[in-house]
């Protein structure tokens, strides 16, 4: 019987599986539903994030509320995550072992949510997720099978603010992927009309599910 999220996050604010905990304040888990149909994965805590204990609370998780306002959600409805649980000194980019040792919770994570949706926010979580060397910019617009699940891959927040903000032609682009995001969970929630399997024979372009990137071998999120 798998655990609950509660006692997952529990047994994790201890975790000593990479040298991060050294210079943590605290362990970042996640938050929103435990059984929410849309699951966002960010790359690493900040700042604010590693003193508060919440994942997205600094300038771009206020942006990230924002969004979902504005597809009619509320943080409360979704669950929020990150790759890794505890900040990098400095922001500065994991490690492959880091990654590593923090994997398992983000597959129990995933395991214990079971998302209709993921959005992947930015680079690193999308080329992580979806195991693909391919930008941001390439792979956001499109809907991608993964593990009977969608994957919506985005900008991250920070990147919109670091770009020009809402001025920016990525903010636009990001308006258009939480559009898609609304559309891909409302197709997801309503059975076909005849009988199919809903978004994968969708003909509007933007909408449909594009096909899943070549997983290697060592695929690490093998999970389902």
């Amino acid at each position: 019987m798998s655990r609950t999220l509660a006692a997952v996050a529990a047994e994790a604010s201890t975790c000593t599986r990479c040298r991060l905990a050294e210079s943590r304040t605290q362990v970042v888990f996640g938050v929103g539903n435990p059984h929410a149909d849309l699951l966002f994965i960010g790359e690493a805590p900040g700042f604010h994030e590693d003193k508060q204990g919440e994942p997205f609370v600094g300038a771009a998780g206020q942006l990230l509320t924002r969004m979902l306002g504005g597809i009619g959600l509320r943080r409360e409805d979704v669950y929020i995550t990150n790759v890794l649980r505890c900040r990098p000194p400095g922001n500065r980019d994991p490690l492959p072992d880091e990654i590593e040792s923090c994997t398992p919770w983000l597959i129990e994570t995933i395991s214990i949510v079971q998302p209709v949706v993921v959005v992947t926010l930015g680079n690193f979580a999308t080329k992580f997720v979806l195991n693909t060397q391919r930008g941001i910019t390439s792979m956001r617009g499109s809907v991608y099978g993964w593990h009977g699940r969608k994957v919506i891959p985005t900008f991250h927040p920070a990147a919109i603010l670091h770009g020009g903000g809402e001025k920016s032609r990525q903010f636009a682009d990001l308006q258009d992927d939480f559009a898609l995001i609304h559309a891909t969970l409302t197709r997801s929630a309503t059975p076909p009309e005849d009988g199919g399997s809903g978004l994968a024979g969708h003909g509007e372009a933007g909408v449909g599910v594009a096909p899943q990137p070549s997983l290697g071998a060592d695929e690490q999120l093998e999970l389902f």
